[in-house]
């Protein structure tokens, strides 16, 4: 169970605020249950741990054992959520050296998530000689970073193993029904999986959007499943003292309100790299909307105390910070005795990694506060399946219920469509001729 601690922030906020808050927050949880709020089209998410296509899970599960038994690596393309979501988990539950471990499952490239020759160049050489399949993640089929990148890895599986054999390698999560990757599959017989019309992509980890690459990497996606499952029922309670994501959500409007611009997630964990990323788009795109929302980043403890750690503790105050911690698993790591003791550490000789960590994460805590950065800190089990379901569930909701706190549709991103149609527009796509040729002229007038 996910447990959220509100102690070191509450001497930052002069007065209570949980029963002024609570009005709101009941409109918010109600609104998102029924799907009648801003975007509620696509609230399927919030149901999903219950009401999620077994049939289709399944069909996740036989393909994942497929790609197991035949390819020593699956190529994931895709950009924002349809990637993010997958990545962190995989990263941390197996390891962010996943693909230099020894291991019987395949290796897991990611691309498609960006425009840069050297990535797509290198992860194709990675490939020679080696069986791959590819799993390519797009709802329309024609959002360029992931498009250009199938063009090229289709062609390689086409090459390697010929048209008919490279169909059988290519897996497809799309629309249901329609779309230029739908359309493709058909005609060439890709096994096809169903980007829900009801989940937007940020929100889609728990969809085969991420169960089908998590599942590859053999994590075992029921698990993953019912930790989201308990957390649903977590979150669907009323009450501050009922619902861990009310008591999140709260307490980020509430630190919003007195000020603060910027929520920093903290780990001191690597393995959590990716999942910080994730969360940057899910709160990021969800709530950066008409001049509001607080700007998420992200730091890596205990490595960036020796970085970002002097801004943290005297920078700006404008700030507070989001740790996430997980209990220890076992079997941890000792530190050793040493006769000669040429470091002075001796008097840490005996204590695992995790007494190390836990030391640190107490010490920076009280530190940062007492420089004046409020601190919540959400506790998690032990790192598996089951406990990273709970969390991104968790997220998830708190993420709506603070969309709808700052009065915004945590659901849409019109902000990314600007980039795109001056993307289209430069690169000559018709029907944007004119809108080209006054950016050109824009640019060669910023660069004279």
């Amino acid at each position: 169970m996910i447990r959220v601690d509100l102690s070191h922030m509450r001497h930052f906020i002069p007065l209570p605020y949980e029963a002024a808050l609570t009005p709101r927050l009941h409109l918010a949880h109600e609104r998102l249950r029924s799907g009648t709020g801003a975007g509620g089209e696509f609230t399927g998410w919030v149901s999903l741990p219950r009401t999620y296509d077994r049939e289709e899970f399944g069909r996740i599960k036989a393909a994942a054992k497929k790609i197991r038994g035949d390819s020593q690596a699956l190529v994931v393309i895709g950009i924002g959520g349809s990637y993010l979501g997958a990545r962190g988990v995989i990263e941390c539950l197996c390891s962010p050296n996943y693909n230099l471990k020894k291991k019987d499952t395949p290796n897991i490239y990611f691309v498609g998530n960006g425009l840069d020759n050297d990535q797509l160049a290198e992860v194709m050489e990675l490939l020679e000689g080696h069986d791959f399949s590819v799993n390519v993640i797009s709802k329309s089929g024609t959002t360029t970073e992931p498009a250009v990148a199938f063009r090229f890895f289709r062609q390689l599986l086409e090459q390697k193993y010929g048209r008919e054999e490279a169909a059988r390698r290519i897996y497809a999560t799309t629309d249901r029904n329609k779309g230029a990757l739908k359309a493709l599959a058909a005609a060439e017989g890709y096994e096809s999986f169903v980007v829900p019309d009801d989940i937007g992509g940020r929100y889609s980890v728990l969809t085969a959007v991420g169960l089908l690459p998590i599942a590859v990497a053999g994590i075992d996606i029921e698990q993953l499943m019912a930790g989201a499952a308990a957390m649903e029922a977590d979150c669907a309670r009323e009450g501050m003292d009922a619902n861990p994501a009310w008591q999140y959500a709260g307490a980020r409007y509430e630190l919003q309100h007195r000020g603060m611009e910027i929520e920093v997630l903290a780990c001191y964990d690597p393995f959590f790299r990716f999942m910080a990323e994730w969360w940057k788009q899910l709160y990021g795109e969800s709530e950066g909307k008409e001049g509001k929302g607080l700007f998420p980043a992200s730091v890596e403890f205990t490595a960036d105390l020796h970085s970002m750690g002097q801004y943290l503790q005297e920078g700006r105050r404008n700030l507070f910070e989001t740790v996430v911690r997980f209990e220890p698993r076992a079997g941890e790591l000792a530190v050793p005795f040493d006769a000669e003791n040429g470091d002075g550490l001796n008097f840490l000789a005996g204590k695992t990694m995790s007494d190390l960590k836990q030391q640190a994460m107490d010490g920076t805590l009280l530190a940062h506060v007492e420089g004046g950065v409020p601190n919540i800190r959400v506790c998690c089990g032990a790192r598996s399946a089951f406990t990273l379901g709970e969390l991104i569930y968790f997220f998830c909701y708190a993420c709506g219920l603070s969309g709808y706190l700052l009065d915004v549709n945590p659901f849409d991103q019109p902000g990314v469509e600007a980039y795109k149609k001056n993307m289209f527009a430069l690169l000559g796509k018709p029907g944007y001729e004119d809108l080209g040729q006054s950016l050109r002229a824009r640019l060669a007038e910023n660069d004279s």
